[in-house]
């Protein structure tokens, strides 16, 4: 007699046949689990070798202005010339865990850790298993990540989104996967407002739309999805534009010089670690991406991927474009800025390399060799700042007066100098330590002459109170811009004048020899107020 199925055995088979077809996928997730999880913890121990490092200017502007209420962080940095994502998440960041060194680098290394998982993501779902690997492993260790993963600033966060912007602009447009269109938007609206060269990147992305608009068989719905995409991210940046305007009228970087013909290209050695790296990439790489490039036409899989090869290299190209022609009229072209286009340029370096056969395979061992090395992305001390501070904590007291000649750099100074002191600069009194208000700088400190700003400064003491000048130690042709020769200028000039004021006697210089192996030095004279 044959066995009669019933519907319990029926279901019991049903739920077999179901496990055993899904444990290959199970096999898979739990391969790729435990290769991001190396990845990335990997990628930790190279990233937190400074994660305590002290802080350098820049480092004290973040925390001075996200210190101020969060609903404030917005007007306060019309003073500062940035948009205020990063400011606000940090703000909420030191509320839980502090605003220390260590905890607010924290916060970056977050940051550059994700673009690990968001990178295999990227590269796996559009370029196969292979460039998902690749393109982690290259996020992993890449040295401009690792250094910005360990710092106060929004580099980090800057990369994640331009590396999320990339790759959804690939699935909305290329692989026509709808589903990413309002993600999309909100990561463009999130980089542009965390950083105002991510108008550059959305600018880049609207000409990177070409080629999909190129190869697609209709045009019209990748026109009519460009629209909303680009119309919320519209809105949602719409509220910032008055603040940017006023931004650009009255801020700017001065301290920045007109980049030339030869400097367009000049920082990616600084994205890629070196001069070696992008030679290997160029070869290798180069070679995997023209044979996506020149794969037969008519496979639906070769044709995306070559128009999303093409999208991809044009983002970083038309930004960096966009970015230098910005730049002859107002100049901010500098290597850290670059971080909006890190994330595309690993995405198609992970997928040359991942099609590049076993030339691919080799270059990447090597890059990878290269680049586990923390001395090759990493600055433990960019600044003698806390140094100095500790060696004269006992030589200040509540209602001294400490004047920075290098104005900008009062937020970290106000950081780890003692409490209760009063501060100025080159420019006048300072009301509020945590910020530089660079509004018209450039102009505020060419008419603040130093020996009538020190005599109202000075009238101010009481007998016996000290005043301490902060000079920078400069030590590079670097000072070139005209900010920086500016206050170079005034350094010498507000020297010989305290020098010579019959009201002041200097009493002492920290550090006496400065500190040569920084690459930014500070030296301390003190003053003892005599007579006012």
């Amino acid at each position: 007699m044959s066995a009669v199925a019933t519907p319990s055995s029926s279901a019991a088979r049903a739920s077999l046949r179901e496990r055993v077809a899904s444990q290959p996928r199970v096999r898979a997730l739990l391969v790729a689990a435990a290769g991001l999880s190396a990845l990335v913890g990997l990628s930790l121990a190279l990233r937190s070798t400074a994660i305590h490092a002290p802080f350098w200017i820049d480092e004290g502007l973040s925390v001075g202005i996200s210190s101020h209420p969060f609903f404030d962080i917005p007007s306060v940095l019309r003073e500062d010339g940035s948009p205020p994502l990063y400011y606000l998440m940090l703000h909420v960041w030191m509320a839980v865990f502090s605003d220390g060194q260590g905890a607010t680098h924290a916060m970056s290394l977050a940051f550059a850790l994700a673009t690990i998982p968001v990178a295999w993501w990227a590269g796996r779902s559009m370029f196969g298993e292979r460039a998902g690997w690749c393109a982690a492993g290259l996020a992993a260790l890449n040295p401009f990540l690792t250094y910005y993963a360990q710092e106060t600033r929004m580099y980090a966060l800057v990369g994640l989104l331009g590396l999320v912007v990339a790759a959804l602009q690939l699935q909305v447009f290329v692989f026509r996967r709808r589903a990413f269109l309002v993600p999309f938007a909100l990561a463009l609206a999130a980089l542009v407002y965390t950083h105002n060269w991510g108008l550059f990147m959305a600018a880049a992305s609207v000409v990177a739309l070409a080629p999909a608009a190129r190869a697609a068989p209709d045009r019209r719905p990748v026109l009519r999805d460009a629209a909303i995409a680009y119309g919320i991210t519209f809105v949602l940046y719409a509220p910032w534009l008055p603040s940017l305007a006023f931004q650009a009228a009255h801020t700017g970087a001065p301290w920045s010089e007109r980049p030339g013909p030869g400097d367009i290209l000049g920082p990616l050695t600084s994205l890629l670690g070196g001069q070696v790296v992008p030679l290997g990439l160029l070869l290798a790489g180069g070679a995997g991406l023209a044979a996506l490039v020149q794969a037969p036409r008519g496979e639906a899989v070769a044709d995306l991927r070559r128009t999303a090869v093409w999208t991809l290299g044009v983002l970083p190209a038309a930004a960096l474009a966009f970015a230098w022609t910005a730049s002859q009229i107002s100049p901010a072209y500098t290597g850290r800025y670059f971080a909006i286009i890190v994330g595309p340029l690993l995405l198609l370096a992970g997928a040359g390399l991942a099609h590049a056969g076993r030339l691919g395979l080799v270059a990447l061992a090597i890059i990878l060799a290269l680049w586990f090395d923390p001395r090759t992305g990493t600055i433990s001390h960019k600044s003698d700042v806390r140094a100095v501070a500790a060696n004269l904590r006992g030589s200040l007291q509540a209602g001294d007066l400490v004047v920075s000649v290098h104005p900008e750099q009062v937020p970290v100074l106000h950081y780890y100098f003692p409490p209760n002191l009063r501060w100025a600069t080159s420019l006048g009194p300072m009301p509020d330590p945590g910020v530089f208000d660079w509004r018209d700088a450039q102009d505020r400190l060419k008419a603040a002459r130093p020996t009538p700003t020190l005599n109202r400064l000075v009238s101010t003491m009481r007998p016996g109170q000290t005043l301490v000048l902060t000079l920078p130690i400069i030590r590079t042709a670097a000072w070139g811009a005209p900010w920086t020769a500016l206050v170079r200028r005034r350094s010498a000039q507000w020297q010989r004048v305290a020098d010579r004021d019959p009201r002041l006697v200097r009493i002492a210089v920290e550090p006496r020899f400065g500190h040569r192996h920084l690459p930014r030095g500070v030296r301390t004279v003190l003053y003892r107020v005599v007579r006012p």
